[in-house]
């Protein structure tokens, strides 16, 4: 989300001056009284709201995770905000099951990339969408059963229609169980209204804009439009956010889901990173190095 926080458009609005990068991977340099579950030397990921940009980074105790040797830096700085956001929107929100359709907007992004190898995890039909053919390629390598293009820019009405009719026949003709929207803008009521009956509606970000969307058709299709606000979740219920985590460190392990770092830029550079996110050039993470 670091875009939008930077742009004021996300939930929490960091007082200035601050440092984006809701999170990062390294060793553990120094802990407070009462830490517990890490150490100094410990290989770690941890996570946060901001200041990840930055050579160390401060993190509540309960928000760093112990990784594995094997586990490259630049995966772990990827893993846990995609992941976890995607694990809890798929299996608490819309609690998704085996045979159901999935439809991801913004599917070849961090959480979308991360959406489509979850999905597939927990069985589902995944159809991916994206804006061009090479993140189409890219998506589909990461499993998707289908891949849909869809255009760039605002959506006439016609357009929108289209994108609607094509999202309903590559998810099987009723539409799709389950739409994972993280783009927003003018792509959210045309999915709204491909979903199946009784279909669920993930929101979970929204960098084309906040998108309008007409609450009769929640009575046409009696589909429920649901929030995906990890953060909180992670904080409220920190018990059940830690056996999502226990979860995923065990698919990882076992191959089903790998953190997609197709660029890296050195910290310095990080300028050029959020360029290539904001303009929507960046397939899966981006991750900044630091030394």
């Amino acid at each position: 989300p670091d875009t939008l926080i930077i742009r004021d458009l996300y939930q929490f609005k960091p007082e200035r001056p601050f440092a984006p990068g809701g999170e990062v991977a390294g060793v553990v340099d120094a802990i407070g009284d009462g830490v517990k579950n890490v150490k100094p030397g410990d290989r770690v990921l941890a996570g946060g709201i901001n200041g990840g940009f930055s050579t160390h980074f401060i993190a509540r105790a309960e928000q760093v995770n112990k990784i594995r040797d094997a586990m490259p830096f630049e995966e772990a700085a990827a893993f846990m905000l995609t992941y976890g956001t995607s694990h809890y929107a798929l299996k608490d929100r819309a609690k998704i099951k085996p045979g159901e359709s999935l439809f991801i907007l913004g599917a070849a992004g961090g959480v979308g990339a991360a959406a489509i190898e979850l999905g597939k995890a927990m069985g589902a039909k995944v159809v991916a969408g994206v804006s061009s053919e090479d993140k189409a390629a890219f998506c589909k390598e990461l499993g998707a059963d289908e891949a849909l293009v869809y255009p760039k820019g605002a959506l006439d009405r016609d357009a929108q229609k289209t994108l609607s009719n094509e999202i309903k026949r590559l998810c099987g003709g009723e539409g799709a169980d389950v739409i994972y929207d993280a783009v927003g803008g003018d792509y959210a009521e045309p999915s709204v209204r491909a979903l199946a009956w009784e279909g669920r509606y993930l929101v979970v970000g929204f960098p084309a804009g906040i998108p309008r969307i007409p609450l009769n058709l929640t009575l046409l299709k009696g589909c429920q439009i649901m929030g995906v606000f990890w953060g909180a979740f992670t904080m409220r219920d920190p018990k059940r956010n830690a056996e999502h985590v226990a979860e995923l460190f065990k698919w990882y392990t076992e191959g089903k889901i790998r953190p997609q770092v197709t660029a890296t830029f050195p910290l310095e550079k990080a300028g050029d990173a959020l360029k290539m996110i904001e303009e929507r050039k960046a397939k899966g993470k981006v991750v900044l190095t630091v030394g």
